[in-house]
């Protein structure tokens, strides 16, 4: 091991775990209004876009993290046309909403402009021009106000793709049981949300239970699933939640016909195969998320560490 210490950077996965990463270049550092903001060049990932002391993305595997999270609802609704993102301050996930042809709206709520400004500038592969995109709206304001006050629309697909919560950050809220009941009303009939819920380590479950219980109390049909993403340091959770349209059906050749009626051919993660792994739990995770109790609301959210 480098014995420079100031040459490893110490990656929070949860107030229990940390991992290391070393890294030659520090490419920007500062503090917006909300967040601190780093953009690391790491020997293993390439560029990290870290926030708050927890990596958001890499150059190297960013496509699962944002294909895990997109496609499942994207291709399970049978043709999404309005959609709408809280966070994703990358533009990776409007990319991915975007690559969808049925597409017609997608509105992105990210509250920290800064953020969006510095990917924009230094991490411009993530977006993939999707900014410019004339399908995109995107505002910087809070996701929840802006749900409450600022639109009569329903949405076909809501993505949550927020930093973990901790404690006087930007998202604590977008996590709670009444954040979830306004985004149900928010979509439309058949519409399906997905939300990024942390690490599905063994030991490290605790979002991924308490985001799926609170889901479950809102949402009649709630599927956490799971994708392992090599710079979050293993397996990482996610739970999609609808009033009706559940994953489980859909074969593997149907996910399949799917992709390609949509022309993604830029997809390198998700397909029939990996849709059906993604889902199929491993018995201790899918115990522990059946013991889960832990509802997140706004008098007692949930913060997996302070900064």
């Amino acid at each position: 091991m480098d014995s420079d210490p100031d040459k490893w950077f110490w990656d929070r996965v949860s107030k229990h775990l940390v991992q290391l990463h070393s890294f030659d270049d520090v490419l920007y550092t500062g503090r917006t209004k909300f967040q601190n903001v780093e953009i690391i060049r790491s020997q293993s990932y390439g560029r990290f876009l870290v926030l708050d002391s927890k990596i958001q993305s890499s150059d190297a595997d960013e496509f699962i993290y944002h294909e895990a999270l997109v496609q499942p609802p994207m291709i399970l609704h049978p043709g999404p046309e309005t959609v709408f993102i809280a966070g994703g301050g990358e533009g990776a996930t409007l990319r991915e909403v975007l690559s969808h042809g049925t597409v017609r709206r997608a509105v992105m709520v990210d509250i920290d402009e800064e953020v969006v400004s510095i990917c924009r500038k230094m991490l411009p592969e993530y977006s993939r021009g999707s900014f410019q995109d004339p399908r995109a709206e995107v505002y910087h304001t809070d996701a929840r106000e802006y749900l409450a006050a600022s639109t009569d629309d329903s949405f076909d697909v809501v993505i949550i793709d927020l930093p973990e919560p901790i404690e006087e950050g930007p998202a604590y809220l977008l996590y709670t049981q009444e954040f979830y009941r306004l985004v149900q009303e928010k979509l439309t009939s058949n519409g399906v949300i997905s939300v990024q819920s942390g690490s599905a380590s063994w030991t490290e479950l605790e979002n991924l239970c308490a985001v799926a219980c609170t889901l479950r109390s809102v949402f009649p049909v709630v599927f956490p699933y799971q994708a392992d993403v090599p710079s979050f340091g293993g397996p990482w959770g996610f739970c999609l939640a609808s009033s009706g349209l559940s994953p489980l059906p859909l074969s593997a050749a149907e996910i399949d016909a799917r992709i390609a009626a949509r022309s993604l051919g830029h997809l390198r993660f998700y397909d029939g195969q990996t849709h059906q792994a993604m889902f199929n739990l491993p018995k201790h995770i899918r115990g522990a998320l059946a013991d889960a109790s832990r509802l997140i609301t706004d008098d007692t959210p949930l913060y997996m560490y302070s900064e």
